[in-house]
């Protein structure tokens, strides 16, 4: 395809191919064969196209829009062209801001975040050789996430559209996250997706259990399970701390499990039947089925009793001093000063929750008979995870993908990704929207 000029204000693009015909409907481009080959106008045209024989065909306008993204501890900016290419993608990490507390502090994380915007989006353009006026459109994350994280981006993002006089999109993060998944999926030879797609988004502050679905460029979701206390990557940093093996606490147990027996210590997560007492005196819906819902506050409370029983508080302790004279621990320094029952701790800690993320995910795709699953989101790194998911959905026939690593945790590329398709729909939002910490996801 190639652009051919500019007609009324539209580009104009000449699709070629031998032996084919187009014909042009409201948002919406069938691809046929014949013998023509016509210039159609595609400034909002659908992501995928299908043709007679099954085969799919990519048409799309080429916008360039950037993403900002600040909903916790991580400051990114990234350029994605048409929604499935990555031009930039920046992120500064705080992780050595908040590592000596053991956690996230958002006081702390605002004030990184008004560090580091400025240079992050600057680079971000550079890299993708583009400028605050060459790109089409600003997005940003508007919840959920700390308020004020998410307040220092959206502040900057009206700015520089009200500025540039471009449009502003406003992006749930945790749609940014299953776009992650599309993301690298629409790049991939085979980019065609079999619905109803099951998306498990699971990370430090989030686990939820989503039904996906995508009409005439509308993603919609429906939520099936969620956390009723602590996050699975919350439980993973919460026990990492408890063990004086630092922070972020998910990458290492996720590096010190494969040395442990994961079979050596019996830990059993909640197995939810009654409704979540938040939803009690609501009326019930059509969407009302089966839910999948997830609690870890339990076997991090039996982690902290078996470190009890066992009196491994003093050994905890001498750790945690000794890492903290480490600038930059490595896994062989974690390994050197962790013993074998601390080892097998982790593993049979990690092997719990895996299990159960897996379990019940599975259960739910039986339930709702799903076609596809996404597993996305910051946990989604973890080795254990990754592969006990394509062993067991394999099993089942189901096919599951993953984002890389690199985009598993928190990053501006998804955001903009998630942005492109509301940008074919000129969802715009005004100057006066705000952050929303607590903001769901339909």
């Amino acid at each position: 395809m190639r652009k051919v000029h500019d007609c009324g204000g539209r580009n104009l693009y000449h699709w070629e191919h031998r032996g084919t015909q187009g014909k042009a409907v409201p948002d919406l481009l069938i691809v046929r064969w014949t013998k023509n080959s016509l210039c159609f106008p595609v400034a909002s045209v659908l992501l995928v196209i299908k043709s007679f024989t099954g085969a799919i065909a990519i048409i799309m306008p080429d916008a360039h829009i950037l993403g900002i993204e600040s909903s916790c501890d991580e400051t990114g900016a990234a350029v994605v062209r048409s929604g499935q290419e990555i031009l930039s993608n920046v992120v500064a990490s705080q992780i050595a801001t908040h590592q000596p507390y053991g956690g996230v502090v958002p006081e702390l994380a605002s004030r990184e975040h008004l560090r580091a915007m400025v240079p992050v989006v600057r680079q971000a353009l550079a890299e993708a050789g583009q400028t605050y006026r060459s790109v089409d459109a600003i997005a940003v994350t508007q919840g959920p996430g700390l308020a004020g994280a998410l307040l220092v981006g959206i502040s900057f993002a009206k700015a520089l559209a009200f500025a540039l006089e471009k449009p502003l999109i406003a992006v749930n993060h945790l749609e940014g996250h299953i776009h992650a998944v599309l993301l690298e999926r629409r790049r991939s030879e085979d980019g065609e997706l079999d619905f109803l797609v099951l998306a498990l988004v699971v990370s430090g502050g989030h686990t939820h259990l989503y039904l996906a679905q995508l009409q005439e460029n509308l993603w919609t979701y429906r939520n099936i399970g969620h956390t009723r206390d602590d996050a699975a990557g919350e439980a993973f940093d919460k026990v990492a701390k408890l063990l004086g093996l630092g922070y972020p606490g998910g990458p290492i147990i996720d590096g010190l499990a494969a040395y442990g027996d994961p079979l050596a210590v019996k830990f059993q997560t909640s197995q939810i039947k009654h409704r979540d007492r938040r939803d009690h005196g609501q009326p019930p819906t059509e969407d009302d089925g089966p839910r999948f819902d997830f609690s870890y506050s339990g076997i991090k409370t039996a982690v902290l009793r078996y470190v009890e029983t066992e009196n491994l508080g003093v050994a905890i302790e001498a750790r945690r001093k000794a890492l903290a004279g480490i600038g930059k621990p490595t896994l062989e320094d974690y390994l050197r000063l962790s013993d074998r029952q601390i080892l097998d701790l982790v593993a049979s800690f990690q092997r719990s929750m895996v299990n159960d993320l897996v379990m019940k995910t599975l259960a739910a795709a039986r339930e709702y008979e799903v076609r596809t699953l996404f597993v996305s989101g910051g946990v989604a790194a973890n080795r254990e995870l990754r592969s006990t998911f394509e062993r067991e959905a394999g099993m089942q026939g189901l096919p599951v993908f993953f984002p890389s690593r690199a985009l598993s945790t928190d990053n501006a590329a998804m955001i903009a990704a998630a942005a492109f398709p509301k940008f074919l729909r000129r969802e715009f939002v005004a100057m006066d929207f705000s952050a929303e910490a607590g903001m769901a996801l339909r």
